[in-house]
């Protein structure tokens, strides 16, 4: 390995949590996982990929798959061997323009480029990370400083400020990247990096104005913001207006990441926390089983899941929360309320996690640590 190569390896390292190299020879493509996640529940894991070591041969497929205006479309393995076909199939994708930053996208594409060029030198990656990053900047909602689900926009949640799946808490801490780790990005020019900063700035803003208040009380962050009124407003059609119990930790993540955080920081970080504590579940959980198997539109299953009641459990949280009165939100693909858990359809019990542990860690680790050093001010 040469002395290049080695640098741009530990420099992803130092700067990206959600992307550990899992070797000296290679990034990771951990932050691909959602996307990978989402492309094998409709066509299966039995595909050709490169292996993490082949970054050259990775980022090119990354180029391919991203279109003209430097956006990336969700949803896509950039690991998988492409035959002539797909190749001809994104070469005319890649004509179109928009993109969407869904399930963690288009931030980990133009970050994995970056650390491409280091690796390689090869200045079609920073020419294609310079493409995403000017793409996320011109996406950016004027109205808050959030981002939007895809563009252009096909479904009535796409142009929302969105917080699920931390599209803009992702979007954040990548442009945290950009400005802070100054060899990575040293292409950046200094007018571009100031158009970086601003959007920092409005997106910080952004989170601590959108956070729900409950009286006078902070709790967390719902998945989805009307982009003018900046109302909570519906995303899918099973997910209602509601606080998310698992965004939210993402966004308490990316704030408590923030150096030396201003006391309005360090109050939306404790109020989010403190909200997360009050609305765990105990006396529950989540028990799956085996069940006839059944293909759905998204996925296939020969499970089921039922909430089974349990006097010793505790550690599990709802996905959605009622604004006012932090009771579990259940719904079914026709935007209807439900009651119960097994009143959800089955494709909807097994094709979404309800309940989750997404706030354990957080809780139990990273913000007492956090804490330590970030007392709260007056």
């Amino acid at each position: 390995m040469n002395a290049v190569r080695a640098l741009a390896i530990a420099l992803l390292i130092a700067s990206s949590s959600a992307m550990a190299a899992p070797s000296d020879d290679a990034p990771s493509l951990a932050g691909f996982d959602d996307a990978i996640h989402h492309w094998r529940n409709v066509h299966g894991d039995a595909y050709p990929r490169y292996l993490p070591e082949d970054v050259a041969k990775i980022a090119d497929n990354i180029l391919r798959y991203q279109r003209v205006d430097g956006g990336w479309i969700e949803n896509q393995d950039p690991a998988r061997i492409l035959d002539d076909a797909e190749k001809t199939r994104f070469d005319a994708e890649a004509r179109k323009s928009g993109g969407s930053f869904d399930n963690r996208n288009i931030y980990t594409q133009l970050d994995y480029l970056a650390t491409a060029y280091a690796i390689t030198g090869d200045v079609r990656y920073r020419d294609g990370s310079l493409k995403g990053l000017q793409f996320t900047l011109a996406q950016q909602i004027p109205s808050c400083g959030g981002w939007p689900h895809t563009v252009p926009a096909t479904q009535s949640y796409h142009p929302h400020i969105t917080i699920a799946d931390d599209v803009t808490a992702g979007v954040l801490g990548t442009l945290r990247k950009v400005v802070s780790d100054t060899r990575r990005y040293a292409f950046v020019d200094a007018a571009l990096r100031t158009r970086v900063r601003s959007a920092i700035d409005a997106g910080d803003a952004c989170l601590l104005r959108l956070q729900v208040r409950q009286g006078d009380t902070l709790a967390g962050w719902t998945g989805q913001y009307d982009a003018q009124t900046l109302a909570p407003a519906q995303g899918r059609k099973f997910e209602l207006p509601s606080i998310t119990g698992q965004e939210t930790v993402g966004v308490v993540r990316y704030l408590m990441s923030i150096p030396d955080p201003s006391p309005d920081v360090v109050k939306a970080v404790d109020g989010a926390v403190a909200w997360l504590r009050r609305v765990e579940i105990t006396g529950w959980r989540i028990e799956t089983f085996e069940a006839p198997a059944e293909q759905f539109q998204y996925h296939s299953t020969t499970k089921d899941r039922r909430l089974v009641a349990d006097p010793t459990a505790s550690g599990l949280w709802a996905r959605f929360y009622d604004l006012k009165d932090n009771s579990a939100v259940l719904a079914t693909r026709d935007s209807r309320r439900v009651a119960r858990y097994e009143d959800i359809p089955r494709e909807r019990r097994t094709g979404y996690e309800w309940y989750g542990s997404w706030p354990e860690r957080l809780l139990s680790k990273e913000y007492p640590q956090w804490k330590a050093s970030h007392p709260a001010t007056p």
